[in-house]
């Protein structure tokens, strides 16, 4: 992934997964969601916040803030 820019991959249209537990919001649920947006990218958002700009981030640093994409119901 070496020299690859997270944020100049396309993330419209891509489907987002949801992981949701842990702290709750006050207005619901507190959920994440996450899609894979190339071979070792992938785009994380906040549920609570749908128009944000998602986050973005390889696999290693997903494994390296122990964020399991099967939890989401996606493989890595």
């Amino acid at each position: 992934m070496s020299g690859m820019d997270l944020y100049g991959l396309v993330v419209d249209g891509v489907r987002f997964s949801r992981a949701c537990g842990g702290n709750t919001h006050p207005d619901g649920e507190a959920c994440v969601t996450l899609a894979r947006i190339g071979d070792d990218a992938w785009a994380m958002g906040d549920s609570k916040r749908p128009d944000a700009e998602p986050l973005r981030f390889t696999t290693a640093e997903l494994d390296a803030a122990g964020i399991d994409p099967a939890r989401f119901g996606l493989s890595a």
